[in-house]
C-alpha cells in the first residue's frame, strides 16, 4: 500500500533491519539512520547490513542512508525508533531539529535508564510529542522469522486508531499480519517485562531445569507481567493477546532470543559482564530487570514480583543463580 508520509528507522540493529524490510515491501523509499559510518558504507557496496541478517539483501533505490541523525529526522514524517534503550538518550541528545510534529513510533524494547520513563514518555515529556503521534510495535516476532520471511505477528498500538492503521498497513505484507490496540503503555511495559522473563528462562535452561519447570515459570510470568502493569496502568486489556502472552512465549521459548540466550549462559555461570562480552547483541532484558525492579521499589503499596526479584538480585546483586532458583520454585504454582 502506497503511503503520502515519509518513514525512516534509527538504528542498525536486527530487529531495525527487518522493520527497514518490512517498510521496503510497501514504500518506495525508506530513510535509514544509523550511527556506525563502516555500516552505511558496507551496505552501499554489499547491500546487505554487515553484522544483522546479513542474508537480507536491499534495493538501494529504496534507501535514504544517513549517519546524521538530523537529516534523517528531518526527512521523514515517522519516525520509528529501534536502538536500544541502555544507548537512546545519547543518540537523541543528538537532535538539534524541532520534531514535535512528527508521529513517534517506539521499538524499543526497554525503559529510558536516565529517566525512568518509557519511550514514549520521555518524547512526550522531553521533545513535546502528543500522545496521539505516540505509537509502539510489538510482537510477537523475531528479526530472524522477518528474514526468512516466515509468518510473523505484530501489533500496532496508538491512541489514534488511524495512525495505527496507517503504520500497520506499510508493516504488512504477504509474511506479515498486523493489529492495532489502544493500550500504547501496556504493550510498552510489555515489551520491556517479557525480555526479564526470558532471561529467566534462559537462567533456568542454564542451571538444568526441564520444560516442566519453564512451563510453571511462564505460567507464573504473565501473571506477574498482568500485576505489574494494573499497578503501573489501570485500563482493560486481555493480558492473553499476542502483544503480551504471544510476545512472551516467544521471547522465552525461541532460539533466536538474545534474552534467553544471555540467561542462559548467566545459569551456566557466566558472570554478567562475560556474558555481555560474548553476545554480539544487547540482550535489552539486563537493563529492563533494573527499571522494573526500580519502578516497583517505588510504588508505596508494592506488587508482587519474584521472578523480577530473582533475576535482578542474580544480576545486579551478585547473587548465586543456583541458590535464588531454588528459591524461587517454592514462590511459584
Amino acid at each position: 500500500m502506497a503511503s503520502e508520509l515519509k518513514y525512516a528507522v534509527f538504528g542498525s540493529g536486527s530487529w531495525a533491519t527487518a522493520i527497514v524490510k518490512m517498510l521496503c515491501e510497501n514504500l518506495d523509499e525508506v530513510g535509514w539512520y544509523m550511527r556506525s559510518i563502516y555500516t552505511k558504507e558496507h551496505l552501499l557496496k554489499h547491500k546487505h547490513n554487515p553484522n544483522y541478517l546479513s542474508s537480507v539483501e536491499f534495493n538501494l533505490e529504496q534507501l535514504k542512508l544517513s549517519n546524521d541523525i538530523n537529516e534523517t529526522a528531518a526527512y521523514a514524517d515517522v519516525l520509528i525508533f529501534v536502538i536500544p534503550s541502555a544507548f537512546i538518550h545519547s543518540e537523541l541528545e543528538k537532535l538539534n531539529i524541532n520534531i514535535s510534529s512528527k508521529t513517534i513510533v517506539s521499538a524499543v524494547k526497554g525503559i529510558i535508564p536516565e529517566t525512568g520513563l518509557l519511550v514514549g514518555e520521555h518524547f512526550h515529556d522531553t521533545y513535546k510529542i502528543p500522545f496521539n503521534n505516540i505509537a509502539v510495535i510489538a510482537g510477537p516476532c523475531h528479526a530472524e522469522e522477518v528474514a526468512l520471511e516466515r509468518l510473523s505477528y505484530l501489533t500496532i498500538s496508538c491512541v489514534d486508531a488511524i495512525k495505527a492503521q496507517e503504520i500497520a498497513n506499510q508493516l504488512s505484507s504477504n509474511y506479515i499480519k498486523t493489529k492495532i490496540s489502544d493500550d500504547i503503555i501496556g504493550v510498552e511495559y510489555a515489551v520491556m517485562l517479557k525480555n526479564i522473563y526470558a532471561v529467566a528462562a534462559g537462567i533456568a535452561h542454564g542451571l538444568g531445569y526441564g520444560d516442566n519447570f519453564q512451563s510453571v515459570l511462564m505460567s507464573n510470568a504473565i501473571r506477574e507481567m498482568k500485576r505489574f502493569i494494573k499497578k503501573m496502568h489501570k485500563m482493560k486489556r486481555n493480558i492473553n493477546n499476542s502483544a503480551y502472552l504471544g510476545d512472551l512465549l516467544v521471547t522465552g521459548y525461541s532460539v533466536f532470543s538474545r534474552n534467553r540466550m544471555f540467561g542462559n549462559m548467566i545459569g551456566k555461570g557466566y558472570t554478567v559482564k562475560s556474558a555481555q562480552m560474548e553476545m554480539n547483541m544487547v540482550a535489552e532484558g539486563y537493563y529492563a530487570t533494573k527499571s522494573a525492579f526500580l519502578l516497583n521499589k517505588q510504588n508505596v503499596k508494592k506488587t508482587r514480583l519474584p521472578i523480577i526479584n530473582a533475576v535482578y538480585g542474580i544480576l545486579y546483586e551478585g547473587k548465586e543463580a543456583k541458590d535464588v532458583f531454588k528459591k524461587l520454585t517454592d514462590k511459584l504454582d
